[in-house]
């Protein structure tokens, strides 16, 4: 099924949102082609550089020795850091529409949307997005279902709120064509975000997304691989030009993996696009998929996405070292125009994970997974902004923001159904700090 895109209303600044969203800067309906549950598209811890003291393996003060000096040892020297996936953004036309209503000095602004969980990005050491949509080559009008283009303001947003790169292969990544391809990668670059998953030339999509940071006393070197098991027919890559949007097996994705560990990586994250829509369990071919790659022991961490709903977190036998490979299925949406009102209501909601990596100056290993809930208050009718994305374990305990409209009933029902499909297991907290200084993004382009 297909719906019209709504026309954009007036560019007229919503005052509220606008102070609102500057005050908090200052302190993405995804379809594969038949898929007929889409939204009416008319519905609108304070940073101290010091490790996180509350994550395992992390050095606590002996209480018995204050005057004690430090004792000299051999033993490696140990920082923990984190790694943060979330899951779908999907730029919808009330998307579209908010982000032009909010602009001031651009015509789009989708950084005040994100604002509520601007501590759960820029609280990791490095924090990567699944894109499901392209941006707008030059002259193409934004749009959103049933093809997306979204606008080149987003990357830097992006970047605002603390993400330092994005897995941009799926299903959507040839909504654009080559151009819009393309496009995505030039405007991330400019916006100083790493990506991965597709590609401009064949040499490039050869290569993983690289960041560099100092921890544990040496430079640390994190990979990044995409690829993505859908496709759109009408939006796949030509036969000649396969490489434009990665779609390789789990044994190539591994040969992908060890070279990056041969060319220095310390840590090999793969975002994989896969599985069923609005379902809440990885299926058969997922599972095959993810345990192939555990067993060859190349890669550290998979964030999964495609679903639209949160699958679970399970750590699978194999991985590096045989110490195993920690998975999430689906991390769900992040920001879109998904909820209750459209499809079923785990898609309002989705997860941000946390891989937390133990980096000394000879190893770097995966030590733990968890993860924090997220959901969006997108407007009961096309006269409201959408109200943007929130923390949702907050907002069930009560820690509900004026401009949030949920009802408390909403809150519970979507809180109750996460917890249903995520257990408790590997709740966070709360969100991390980061460890150091910010990551380096290693160009990929030619």
């Amino acid at each position: 099924m297909q719906h019209p895109e709504r026309t954009r209303r007036p560019r007229l600044v919503h005052a509220f949102w606008v102070l609102t969203a500057a005050l908090t800067l200052a302190g993405c309906a995804e379809s594969t082609e038949d898929d007929p549950a889409q939204p009416a598209p008319d519905t609108a811890q304070p940073d101290t550089g010091e490790p996180d003291s509350t994550q395992p393996g992390t050095a606590q003060p002996d209480a018995g020795n204050e005057a004690t000096s430090p004792v000299e040892t051999d033993e490696p020297q140990s920082t923990q850091f984190t790694i943060a996936g979330t899951g779908d953004i999907l730029i919808h036309g009330p998307l579209i529409d908010t982000a032009a209503a909010l602009a001031e000095d651009a015509d789009y602004a989708f950084a005040p949307m994100m604002g509520g969980v601007r501590d759960l990005i820029s609280g990791a050491d490095l924090a990567l997005c699944g894109l499901e949509v392209p941006i707008a080559p030059e002259g193409v009008e934004p749009s959103g279902y049933p093809v997306f283009a979204a606008p080149p303001e987003l990357a830097g947003d992006l970047a605002a709120v603390g993400f330092d790169g994005c897995s941009t292969a799926n299903n959507h990544s040839l909504d654009q064509g080559t151009a819009g391809a393309e496009r995505t990668l030039e405007v991330f670059d400019a916006a100083g975000l790493g990506h991965a998953g597709t590609a401009r030339t064949e040499a490039e999509a050869t290569r993983p997304q690289l960041y560099t940071m100092e921890r544990g006393g040496r430079e640390v070197t994190v990979a990044h691989l995409a690829t993505s098991m859908l496709h759109n027919q009408q939006y796949r890559p030509q036969d000649d030009e396969l490489w434009r949007v990665s779609d390789v097996s789990p044994q190539e994705l591994t040969d992908q993996a060890t070279q990056a560990r041969e060319d220095g990586a310390d840590i090999v994250v793969a975002s994989v696009h896969w599985g069923e829509e609005y379902v809440d369990a990885p299926n058969q071919e997922q599972r095959e998929y993810g345990e192939q790659l555990a067993a060859d022991g190349a890669i550290d961490v998979v964030f999964g996405s495609h679903s639209h709903t949160p699958q679970p977190v399970e750590q699978l036998d194999g991985g590096p070292s045989d110490e195993g490979m920690w998975v999430v299925w689906s991390m769900g949406n992040f920001l879109s125009n998904q909820d209750e009102a459209c499809c079923v209501v785990e898609t309002a909601s989705g997860t941000v994970v946390y891989a937390t990596v133990e980096a000394t100056d000879d190893d770097a290993r995966v030590t733990g997974f968890d993860w924090l809930p997220v959901t969006v208050d997108r407007g009961p009718t096309d006269e409201e902004l959408h109200r943007g994305i929130w923390p949702l374990q907050e907002l069930a305990e009560g820690d509900v923001p004026e401009r949030v409209q949920l009802s408390e009933r909403t809150v519970d029902e979507r809180w109750s159904r996460l917890l249903d499909v995520m257990t408790e297991q590997n709740l966070r907290e709360h969100p991390p700090t980061p460890t150091g200084a910010e990551p380096t993004v290693v160009p990929r382009g030619d």
